[in-house]
């Protein structure tokens, strides 16, 4: 870390990450006003980045009540809130499932900024009926979780992977998956499934890329505020959920989510790959 090379301890010594200015990083579901993509873009350019902010175009009628009243307006007021830092913004509506929709994308980040440095997947499907058994699963549903969480980080993976390899800068891919593809609860399948996926893949993909110098980890949140959890509620049944679940006794937020990927997309994270890393205050502990 800057300051201290030494490694002895002093009052005076600051620690800061490094190696992200002017960096031009691509996070995919960055549009909700309380999410994990949100704040990952925001501190990917507080750290210095220039940001690319990809949303599905959801309509407002479908915004959350404190999106309606904050005049949230998706991926453009986060791209505000990266120019107020001080960072480059380029909003695209696109389908990370669709693989003409990640290659237009692609054209146009190379377009605006001629190089790609990282990439978050981040995009996510909504929590929603595909969340019951097996036996009573909806095929169709189970294929739009997969084509979302999986297959969009595969095709987004493979389109951007081929840019950092050519590049010959190196890079980082961070792919936001779940503690639900280790915990492998009941009801979960599709959902866990994608997210067990998205783990395999980081892990292969780290073992490919890793000699033209790009990383590739997973994060895995556990229960995470964010408006994907409002279903829930926020009563007696959420501070039981985090009573019985979190050892650490509190929902994560998006930015405990944050600090993780700009850490490994920094030169203090350039030795970690192929990693799945638990962000969850102590729910499970499987590797």
């Amino acid at each position: 870390m800057a300051g201290d090379r030494t490694g002895l301890r002093s009052a005076a010594v600051t620690y800061e990450l490094t190696g992200l200015t002017d960096k031009v990083a691509v996070v995919t579901g960055a549009g909700r006003m309380r999410s994990i993509g949100r704040p990952i873009a925001v501190e990917l350019a507080r750290a210095g980045c220039d940001i690319v902010l990809t949303g599905t175009g959801r309509p407002p009628e479908h915004y959350p009540d404190d999106e309606k009243a904050a005049g949230w307006r998706d991926i453009e007021s986060v791209a505000e809130e990266v120019r107020a830092l001080g960072r480059r913004a380029l909003t695209v509506v696109s389908d990370v499932s669709n693989l003409a929709d990640v290659e237009a994308l692609a054209e146009r980040v190379m377009g605006e900024f001629g190089r790609v440095d990282i990439l978050v997947n981040n995009a996510g499907a909504a929590r929603g009926d595909d969340r019951v058994p097996v036996i009573d699963l909806d095929p169709a549903l189970w294929r739009k979780v997969i084509d979302v969480n999986l297959t969009g980080s595969f095709l987004m993976s493979k389109v951007f992977g081929r840019l950092l390899v050519e590049g010959g800068r190196g890079g980082s891919i961070v792919n936001i998956s779940s503690i639900a593809g280790k915990a492998f609860s009941p009801s979960t399948s599709a959902y866990a499934a994608s997210k067990a996926g998205l783990q395999a893949l980081t892990a292969c993909m780290a073992g490919e890329v890793g000699k033209h110098g790009v990383r590739v980890n997973a994060i895995c949140p556990g229960i995470i505020d964010t408006s994907r959890m409002d279903d829930l509620g926020r009563g007696e049944v959420w501070e039981e959920l985090i009573r019985t679940r979190v050892p650490l006794g509190r929902a994560g937020t998006g930015n405990d989510i944050a600090y993780i990927v700009v850490y490994l997309c920094s030169d203090q994270g350039s030795w970690v790959t192929g990693q799945a890393w638990n962000v969850d205050g102590g729910t499970v502990v499987q590797h």
